[in-house]
């Protein structure tokens, strides 16, 4: 059979990647050896942090990314036919794996364990975006009922499931998003106590401190000037969890870079700084409460394999709210 690839053929001259840039080719597989398995591609996450890490890498190279889908030929007892595997093989229709960690994460193939839930979730709030949450603002900001919580890109997988998790914890939640849609669905589907439009806000500081005294805790997504604004208004003893910086992800040289005041805790992290059966339990708790309606997800579904590079430019441009997945 053939197997259909993206991979990066050239590299990425803006923030924005051109669909140009990626090209499919076929790798021909016979059959498995001994420990492999073959799973067939359900559906495929595009993610911030793709562009980032295209930054510095050579091309051409396969595109890397989360995938989930269904194992139609085992050899290997750990991985039987019909299990539903999450994966970080890329964007390819049909992977062949061994069980072993990825390159980029050391994350081993996996089942999600879904139930009866939309089996796309394992790519957002009940996968690597959701761990990324859960554990970077429980165990980094450390929230206490009262805290002033805000969070940039807060329209998006990571950041709503962030600012949902804050209101549970009693916190008052700030989020900042890229449209007037945006805004209103952090108000009033997620229950965010105030919202602002970044691109229409003209004084970032002026905006939080006629709605707050300050911010306890800031859970940045995306680094350059809204992140100095932020700053600003962080309290004593305040709390930064450093996401993401997609701002910067272009390699931009004009981004004002955040001033940390004087007594707070700026910490960046990578979700893969905790160990599985740590990332296992967050899955397990957001489960929960997504399964009891406590946390909203929203997804956009693009279909169609040929349709991943456009998803994925999409997404960065902000063009969806929440998470974005391909069809396969």
């Amino acid at each position: 059979m053939i197997i259909k690839k993206y991979v990066v053929k050239k590299p990425f001259k803006d923030f924005l990647p051109e669909p140009g840039d990626f090209g499919v080719k076929n790798e021909k597989f016979d059959k498995l050896k001994h420990g492999e398995f073959l799973v067939k591609t359900e559906y495929i996450s595009t993610d911030p942090y793709l562009r980032s890490f295209a930054n510095k890498r050579a091309v051409p190279y396969d595109q890397f990314g989360f995938q989930v889908g269904t194992v139609i030929e085992s050899l290997n007892p750990k991985y039987p036919v019909n299990m539903t595997v999450v994966s970080h093989s890329g964007w390819r229709d049909y992977a062949v794996l061994n069980g072993r960690p990825d390159d980029i994460f050391g994350i081993k193939p996996y089942d999600p364990q879904i139930g009866k839930l939309p089996l796309s979730l394992a790519l957002g709030a009940l996968g690597m975006p959701g761990i990324t949450a859960y554990l970077g603002f429980s165990e980094i900001c450390r929230p206490r009922a009262g805290d002033v919580v805000c969070v940039s890109s807060a329209a998006g997988t990571v950041g709503s499931i962030v600012g949902q998790i804050a209101k549970m914890k009693g916190c008052i939640v700030i989020g900042f998003a890229g449209s007037q849609e945006k805004v209103q669905f952090l108000r009033d589907e997620l229950g965010f106590d105030h919202a602002f439009n970044y691109k229409e806000v003209k004084d970032i500081k002026a905006a939080i401190l006629s709605v707050v005294n300050g911010i306890d805790c800031y859970f940045d997504n995306v680094g350059g000037e809204l992140s100095a604004g932020i700053m600003q208004c962080m309290k004593r003893i305040g709390r930064v969890a450093v996401c993401g910086s997609i701002s910067t992800y272009g390699n931009a040289t004009d981004q004002k870079m955040p001033t940390v005041p004087n007594n707070v805790k700026v910490q960046s992290f990578s979700f893969t700084q905790w160990d599985w059966e740590q990332q296992k339990a967050a899955i397990d708790q957001l489960k929960q409460w997504v399964q009891i309606g406590s946390i909203q997800t929203k997804e956009f579904v693009v279909q169609g394999f040929d349709q991943l590079p456009a998803a994925f430019i999409a997404m960065l441009r902000g063009d969806m709210m929440g998470k974005v997945v391909v069809k396969i």
